[in-house]
């Protein structure tokens, strides 16, 4: 656990030692209540939800995470401090959790920051708070998912430019594989199958403040899936 922390912490100073995290943050908030106030027409509207506003965050995970995760390992191996990770006292499983929560902490900080938002519209109308918990346990467990398969595609690219172009392009794909099923007319198993890839699919009861274990599951399965495939990786590339 002490290693974990330790790795925890050297990546945060890496994180907040560069304009990186304050960027993405920023650019997080900043969208996000561009989208909901004016692109969405948040007050025009008159209703009482955040649906909007949560929906449209896969999407933005889409550019945001491999932002943050591009260089967690793919830096590393082109600086060559890879090798010098690999002769400390650290397991690959220890290397790969400590880059994950580093990384997921940054996501679950500007999550945080997005609270003042519900807390000042609450008194414009009769928000339903079980759905709004609902939609952040959502948002937080996708981002999770989406950290982790950021992380995994950096581990395979030599240089930064590659993660985050791979990275996007992978999540893009997993998030909106299911509006196949929009435009082709499938059959019932295959849509099925093709709905249940997609991150956004999984989402969309969060979104509506229902908390159904089937995606919990997902979300879960796939976060574990990549940081496993993450540590192999690492173990190929150690005995490489």
């Amino acid at each position: 656990m002490k290693q974990i922390v330790s790795i925890v912490r050297k990546e945060m100073r890496s994180y907040f030692n560069s304009p990186i995290a304050y960027i993405v943050i920023i650019f997080f908030l900043v969208f996000s209540a561009i989208w909901l106030f004016y692109i969405n027409g948040f007050i025009a509207r008159d209703t009482a939800s955040l649906r909007s506003y949560f929906a449209i965050m896969p999407i933005i995970f889409v550019g945001l995470v491999p932002a943050l995760t591009m260089r967690s390992w793919a830096e590393e191996s082109k600086l060559g401090t890879d090798e010098l990770l690999f002769t400390l006292p650290y397991r690959e499983t220890e290397l790969v959790l400590g880059k994950f929560l580093s990384a997921y902490g940054l996501i679950i900080l500007a999550l945080l920051l997005t609270i003042p938002l519900p807390i000042t519209l609450a008194p414009l109308g009769d928000f339903e708070r079980g759905e709004i918990v609902g939609e952040y346990l959502g948002v937080g467990l996708l981002g999770a998912a989406a950290t982790a398969i950021g992380l995994f595609i950096s581990s395979l690219a030599r240089n930064q430019i590659t993660a985050f172009i791979l990275g996007a392009v992978a999540l893009l794909f997993i998030t909106l594989v299911n509006q196949i099923n929009v435009v082709l007319d499938l059959p019932t198993w295959l849509a099925s199958v093709i709905n249940y890839i997609s991150l956004r699919y999984h989402i969309e009861s969060f979104i509506r403040g229902v908390v159904d274990t089937r995606d919990l599951v997902y979300f879960l399965a796939l976060t574990f899936l990549f940081l496993y495939l993450n540590t192999k990786t690492l173990v190929l590339r150690k005995w490489r």
